[in-house]
């Protein structure tokens, strides 16, 4: 007993001496991979990429309340030959300039612009959820990397540890088998069982090698020795009707639907501008200049003619649509259409998320239980395991019995670290579900992905014009106008 109780001690603490010799002396927290994801994950930046694209949507919607200035300029040179019959010819050349600075400012586009805004502005919102959706996805995977390591790992010593219990037992029964006591097939049994451990640890060895490789794919580096994963049962909605309710608030597939139909609305309104007359005030200011010049002969007479014109001219000019060929009824039914395909798909999230939420939780729960109904049997099989070892020792029990027990203990303490792994992912699967598995709530100090400052930075960029304001609301003055916006806390505006 005592023989085997010391191999099984030096069995785990071979495994843990390997894999802390893997990493250094301080454990990685989960924390530590999170923050290492958030910072360099590819996927994350490629994303965050992706919004700071869309972000200049809104400044491309607003330059249409902006003047347009621009410059244009010409040198033109003309010669040839005049002839008249029975008279002299003459060489003529002449030549032209121009300069010419153009300026046109929109003043009502019926709406038009403004309803171009309110669609920027709203994919720039679902584009944001799009992001915090890629960003729950990364941290996921990162929990799920992290907990496939941490249980591998603790399978691998486990496995060890019974080739090394199995080892002294095998060593014990040789002993006894020389001596007389046992018979060969005891011997032939706890060879067999021994074999089976090996096999069982090598492809423990190799599943470990794989969630290494997992965890590299997703975290960037390669695992050292990880420390227990925090709590997390703390952070979940304390029953499933709250879960609910959080997920209606915080779902970012939710909240990306109600900004995708907000920017349908917007794009209908905008359709429907087509039908308004619009306004453009332009001016421009030039010079003109042409000399004409004629030689005789061959040699110039020094006749010529110069003018020169500076000035400038201001228009402002009235579109009124009458007559489109059926175009734009049909660009407003399109959008129309496009607008209740994307109303009926928040419905349609909503639904998705609610059926997560509920699969999630279910999932949890059934880990609890088996979590729970594992550790009672271990705590039964080591009992078993010791009775079955004192009771073959006097004769009541076989080798056969002993190695059975053995079996068992192992296959339940690997199915107890399979479900205390399985109960916090499933957590965490929860907390994804709901909406608020983020970097923000994983690790609070770390610093934080700001969405709104490039989008600060490229509306101030240069390009504002003072009265852009004041054009934008002359612009909406019986124009069309998209749905109600959704309240502050679903949907924040860009303008914060």
């Amino acid at each position: 007993m005592r023989s085997l109780g010391h191999a099984a001690l030096a069995g785990c603490g071979a495994v843990l001496a390997g894999l802390l010799a893997v990493s250094g002396a301080r454990a990685e927290s989960l924390a530590d991979a999170v923050t290492l994801a958030y910072e360099t994950n590819p996927t994350l930046q490629a994303e965050r990429a992706q919004l700071r694209a869309v972000d200049e949507e809104y400044v491309q919607a607003e330059s249409g309340l902006r003047p347009q200035l621009s410059a244009s300029g010409s040198y033109t040179y003309q010669s040839g030959q005049i002839s008249e019959t029975g008279l002299h010819s003459f060489n003529a050349s002449g030549s032209g300039e121009t300069g010419v600075v153009s300026v046109s400012q929109p003043l009502y586009t019926g709406g038009k612009v403004t309803a171009e805004i309110d669609a920027a502005r709203a994919d720039i919102l679902a584009e944001r959820e799009n992001l915090r959706r890629t960003e729950i996805g990364v941290l996921q995977s990162v929990v799920g990397a992290y907990l496939d390591v941490r249980r591998d790992g603790e399978q691998l010593a486990i496995s060890q540890d019974n080739v090394n219990v199995l080892a002294a037992q095998l060593d014990e029964t040789k002993a006894r088998f020389d001596v007389g006591q046992l018979t060969q097939t005891d011997l032939s049994q706890s060879q067999a069982r021994l074999a089976q451990a090996r096999a069982q640890l090598a492809a423990s060895q190799s599943t470990l090698s794989q969630a290494r490789a997992a965890y590299a794919a997703v975290v960037g580096q390669q695992p050292g020795e990880l420390a227990p994963e925090p709590p997390i049962a703390a952070q979940l909605p304390p029953g499933i009707d709250a879960a609910f309710d959080a997920a209606e608030r915080d779902n970012p597939d939710i909240r990306q639907a109600v900004d995708v139909e907000r920017a349908s609305a917007a794009r209908l309104a905008e359709a429907k501008s087509q039908t308004r007359p619009n306004v453009v005030l332009s001016g421009q200011y030039g010079y003109v200049a042409q000399e004409e010049g004629v030689a005789a002969g061959g040699f110039n007479t020094g006749a010529g003619l110069y003018e020169s014109q500076l000035g400038g001219s201001v228009t402002a000019t009235v579109n009124v649509p009458l007559y489109t060929g059926g175009m734009t009824s049909s660009q407003i039914r399109q959008a129309a259409e496009r607008d209740n395909v994307n109303r009926d798909a928040i419905e349609t999230a909503r639904r998705q998320a609610m059926q997560a939420v509920s699969q999630a939780w279910s999932q949890l729960l059934g880990a609890r239980a088996s979590r729970a109904a594992d550790e009672e049997q271990v705590k039964s099989d080591t009992v078993a395991l010791e009775g079955v070892r004192a009771e073959e020792k006097v004769g009541l029990r076989t080798i056969l019995d002993v190695l059975n027990a053995q079996q068992e203990l192992e296959t339940s303490q690997l199915a107890l670290v399979g479900a205390r792994h399985d109960e916090y992912v499933a957590a965490a699967d929860v907390l994804a579900a709901v909406g608020v598995l983020d970097a923000k709530n994983l690790v609070p100090d770390t610093r934080l992905y700001d969405p709104k400052a490039n989008f600060d930075k490229v509306r101030h960029a240069p390009g504002w014009a003072p009265w852009e304001d004041a054009v934008g609301a002359l612009d909406q003055v019986g124009a069309p106008r998209p749905a109600p916006e959704a309240p502050e806390e679903a949907a924040p505006k860009v303008r914060e």
